[in-house]
């Protein structure tokens, strides 16, 4: 991509903020069953099962089995990207041309100082105003990444995009799913079903029932009470797809469904509607 020369091409200096954390899931320790005591672990030299000492270790790239080419750190300092805190940025582009496959993390993007926040706010209004997205380079950790900047409120989000190297080609895994034409009526009962539990994306609803469970167990454990694993479910009679989407449908209506019966109720529905339908028509006309 080439760089562009315009006078918010580069956003300087701007702090980046993990947008997301998982610090407060349920973390283990390991401890030794018989003492109590916590488990550290050694590096050791796979041949001979000593320890060895942490100046003593230098990374290797694995160039065929058993064969290695060691790396110093100055020969890492030679590869190197100069990190000058700033996204430099390359191009816009629309939203929707970015595929979520390439999404890796997001990260909230503010200004430092009032130098930083002219440009910073230029660019916010400027990709709002398109309905683009900014594409840009930064360095963390020495990796140089692709990053999308979006405007989120008063500041931007810039998520990590992935390399096309790291995306593995879909046909590897789909191309072995069958094309199966699908009955008229399996279809309709599944989008009856979409259409019943249809609602809007609302993230304060999603629950975390394991680590919900997690801490209860936990919580159970540590006053002494016993903890006794709950019995499996029974296994479903459903024999095929068409039951199941018939179960469904008829437990969200309040119905009971046996699969012998299942045909004959959906015809005496579909006759319904059809009666139904001229009668309306009738009274418009009127």
């Amino acid at each position: 991509m080439q760089r562009l020369s315009s006078p918010f091409a580069r956003l300087l200096p701007d702090r980046l903020y993990p947008a997301t954390s998982e610090s407060e899931k349920v973390r283990f320790h390991q401890l030794h069953k018989q003492t109590g005591n916590r488990i550290r672990y050694r590096k050791v030299d796979d041949e001979t099962g000593k320890e060895v000492d942490s100046e003593d270790i230098v990374k290797a790239y694995q160039i065929s089995k058993g064969n290695y080419v060691e790396l110093t750190d100055e020969d890492l300092e030679a590869v190197a990207i100069e990190s000058n805190r700033t996204i430099d940025i390359d191009q816009f582009v629309p939203r929707d041309e970015i595929d979520d496959l390439y999404n890796i993390r997001p990260y909230y993007i503010a200004p430092e100082g009032k130098i930083g926040a002219d440009a910073f706010v230029t660019i916010r209004e400027a990709i709002a105003a398109t309905d683009k997205v900014a594409l840009g380079r930064l360095v963390l950790t020495t990796r140089e990444h692709v990053i999308a900047l979006e405007p989120r409120g008063k500041g931007l989000m810039g998520t990590l995009l992935r390399y096309p190297y790291e995306v593995r080609d879909e046909q590897d895994y789909f191309d072995d799913i069958p094309n199966i034409k699908i009955e008229k009526e399996m279809l309709d009962l599944a989008k009856h079903i979409v259409q019943t539990k249809a609602g809007h994306f609302d993230p304060e609803k999603f629950e975390d029932r394991y680590e919900t469970a997690l801490r209860d167990v936990i919580k159970r454990k540590a006053a002494g009470k016993e903890i006794t694993a709950p019995k499996p479910a029974e296994p479903s009679n459903v024999i095929n797809l068409m039951d199941a989407l018939k179960r469904s449908v008829a437990a969200e209506r309040g119905e009971k469904h046996s699969a012998s019966g299942g045909k004959a109720s959906a015809r005496k529905a579909s006759s319904a509607k059809r009666a139904h339908k001229p009668a309306k028509k009738a009274r418009k006309a009127g």
